[in-house]
Order: C-alpha cells, then structure tokens, then sequence
C-alpha cells in the first residue's frame, strides 16, 4: 500500500476529530460548522471552509479518507504539500461556489413566482427561517419547484465530496491510464474514462434530483463544482507550464 503524504494524513486526522466532535456536540456541531444558504440567518462567512470538514455519517467519512488517502497521496508525493493544498481547498471551495450558485437559482425562481402571487420576500425568508411553509405555496409552484426552492434554503452541505471530485480530477490528468479496480464494477477502467463518468452520472442526478440508490441529501451539484475547478486548475497549470519548485 502507499506509503500516506504528510498533508493528506493531517487532512485525514482533521476530518476524523471534526467527525468524532459532531458525534459528541450533535446538531450544534451542524448548526455552526454546516453550509447554510447565505440568505439563511444560520449562515456564517466560515462555513464555506468549515462544512468541507464536516460528514453525515460513518460511511460518508470512510469513503472520503479512503479516496483521500487512494489519490491525494499520489499528487502530494509530487506536487509537494502547499500546492496540493492549495488545490484540494480551492476545490472544495469550488465546490460550495458552485452548490450555492444552484441553490441560488432554485430559490430566486421559486421567490419569483411567490413575489408575483401577492408574498412578500420579508414574509417568505421569516417563515422560513421559522422552518416554517405557507399550504398556498405549493398550489403556485410544482412539486419539482417548490422542493428545490425550500431545500435550497433549509438544507445544508457537508462533507469534502467537492475537493475529493477535484482531486480524482486531478489523478486523471496527471495518470489518465492508471487502472481503477472498484469494488463495485468487476473490471478496471482506465481513469481518463472512469473520472469523466462519474463526472456526468452527479451532472445527470443533479439535474434531474434523482438518486441511483434511491436516497437523497447528495450534493450533486458539490460534487461537479469541485470537479470543474478542479478541470480548471490543472488546466491552467498545464496551459501555463506551472513551475512547481514555486510551491515547495
């Protein structure tokens, strides 16, 4: 097995004590440290950082070290510490740019048509800061709307899904023939194939709010944001022929 870099390790050993602290603190931990909608009272100028340390869950953890640990190490063994982190933060970033653009999007088309329905925006954000809905409000918009436009502003992100998506990004420019043995899919694939699916299948399930295992809370639309400026980094790095001697 690869030998873990040291600020992958650290990244990993910062997640897990963020973890074991939401374990202890509950939905305090959440409150604070989450990404709310910045139209949300909840939301504060952190929390773009914070939540890219924050998990929902044992497995949600596992499998973000576990990529962590599987790609991260290879890029920091030759990019060198303050440039991978540079990279991973800036996608994370990226990430919670990205997700809260859409939201963003979601909720102004839904505040949109409650505006020209005689609400006001005072009397929408206070009931739904309350975690409160008016019964009328879904007569006026459809059902696919009127779960975007509330979810845009009750729900919130976490996790370091978007930085991990722009680091898988990353592997694939830097090894797009490194073979990727999944415990799921029975045969290796190339990972200038494998990265770009994956890509897309989030793209499709974010558009179109379904879920291949028919959950939801899956920040799709994080996870192509990382993905992108991930792209878009190593692009620009390859484009400009970054001196990496800068970073180290």
């Amino acid at each position: 097995m690869r030998n873990v870099t040291e600020t992958v390790k650290q990244l990993i050993i910062i997640n897990v004590l963020f973890f074991v602290g939401t374990l202890a603190l509950g939905d305090v931990a959440y409150k604070y440290l989450a990404l709310y909608f910045p139209e949300n009272p909840l939301f504060q100028f952190w929390q773009p950082i914070s939540h890219m340390f924050m998990h929902g869950g044992y497995m949600h953890i596992f499998f973000n070290m576990f990529a962590l640990y599987s790609f991260g190490s290879a890029l920091e063994s030759i990019w060198g510490s303050k440039k991978f982190l540079f990279f991973y933060i800036s996608c994370g970033l990226g990430a919670a740019l990205l997700h809260t653009a859409v939201n963003y999007y979601y909720f102004e088309g839904g505040l949109n048509t409650l505006m020209a329905n005689g609400f006001s925006k005072q009397e929408v954000l206070q009931l739904l800061s309350e975690g409160k809905i008016n019964t009328k409000w879904q007569e006026l918009l459809s059902v696919s709307d009127f779960k975007n436009f509330t979810e845009a502003y009750m729900v919130t992100a976490v996790g370091a899904s978007g930085a991990i998506y722009g680091t898988i990004v990353a592997f694939a420019f830097m090894f797009p023939n490194a073979e990727l043995a999944l415990m799921f899919i029975p045969v290796p694939i190339k990972a200038k194939y494998f990265v770009p699916g994956i890509v897309l299948v989030d793209l499709y399930l974010g558009i179109s709010g379904q879920s291949i295992f028919g959950g939801g809370g899956i920040a799709h639309f994080a996870h192509v944001g990382g993905a992108f400026f991930g792209f878009l980094i190593m692009w620009y790095w390859k484009k400009n022929q970054f001196n990496e001697n800068r970073w180290n």
